[in-house]
């Protein structure tokens, strides 16, 4: 069923430049062996489509964009395989399929044929993949423990505040959870893999009642203005199914670099959320206009 999902998907676009991104020594192991019959051909392919990009704003472009955006969908797979041979026979069933090569009842044929052991074989290399980003990740995220001055939430979550704000530690704005707020941040896995990352372009704003648990609560502990390295395990994060989309593997632990430009509401209709001295939420006095303290009077 798996890999019946995956071959129709119509994508081709984000396979070619990946054929690079192995260094292995195609020797002795039987697997290097498999597909090289049709790795000159596929290469020849290869090399057509790096051709793209195509000139802004042309009709190319833009059908290029299509193919982009498919191979979004299908996510990387990248993890899946395991040497730049199985890379090149997976693009290039991608690509019979989209091109009409293999026709409908050919890969009917072949998928009940093989479709049992392929299953087994995905299920056997994303167990592998999950154990090992796990493992990876809770090592990490324990090393970041022993770092000075890191603070470990009661759910887990590693929180090391690296730049105050202008108002100095432990002063300054807070958000709720029911703030919204605008942030630049970039994540990463055990690996270094950068999964996602608002540094290119411009700062992002949500409400943080849409995020994460393990992403809401280690900025719930944050100043504006403050930036700061959040380790996010597992079950605060995306679990073991991890994202649907593969980049994020399952077991994953997350790492987030955030900078906290500024909390911009308190929810629907209210102005920033101003905690006092004691981490108590200051509260608007409707009469008078000022501040109320935890025991509801005027602050002076």
């Amino acid at each position: 069923m798996l890999f019946s999902q995956l071959s129709l998907i119509l994508i081709c676009a984000a396979l070619p430049a990946a054929t690079h991104a192995f260094n292995v020594n195609l020797s002795t192991r039987k697997e290097h062996r498999l597909c090289l019959a049709e790795e000159s051909s596929s290469t020849e392919m290869v090399a057509n489509i790096e051709k793209s990009p195509y000139e802004a704003g042309s009709h190319e472009e833009l059908v290029y964009a299509l193919g982009v955006n498919l191979a979004r969908q299908l996510g990387d797979v990248r993890p899946l395989v395991e040497n730049s041979a199985e890379l090149t026979c997976v693009a290039k069933g991608l690509l019979d399929t989209v091109i009409g090569r293999l026709a409908n009842e050919g890969q009917r044929e072949l998928l009940q044929r093989r479709g049992g052991e392929l299953n087994e074989l995905i299920t056997q290399r994303a167990n592998a993949i999950k154990e090992r980003m796990e493992s990876a990740g809770r090592e990490m995220l324990e090393e970041m423990k022993k770092t000075e001055g890191v603070e470990v939430l009661d759910s887990g979550v590693v929180l090391h505040v690296l730049e105050y704000g202008p108002e100095g530690k432990g002063n300054g704005i807070r958000p709720t959870k029911s703030s919204t707020v605008k942030i630049h941040y970039h994540g990463t896995l055990a690996d270094g893999t950068i999964f996602d990352t608002t540094l290119s372009g411009d700062p992002v704003v949500f409400p943080l009642a849409g995020v994460i648990p393990g992403w809401r609560d280690g900025v719930l502990k944050m100043h504006q203005g403050e930036t700061a390295m959040l380790g996010i395990p597992p079950e605060q994060g995306y679990g073991e199914m991890g994202t649907p989309d593969g980049r994020i593997p399952g077991g994953s632990t997350l790492f987030f670099k955030i900078q906290l430009l500024e909390v911009m509401s308190a929810g629907i209709g209210g102005g920033p959320t101003l905690l006092g001295a004691d981490g108590k939420r200051l509260e608007k006095n409707r009469a008078g206009g000022g501040l109320l303290g935890a025991d509801g009077k005027p602050l002076a």
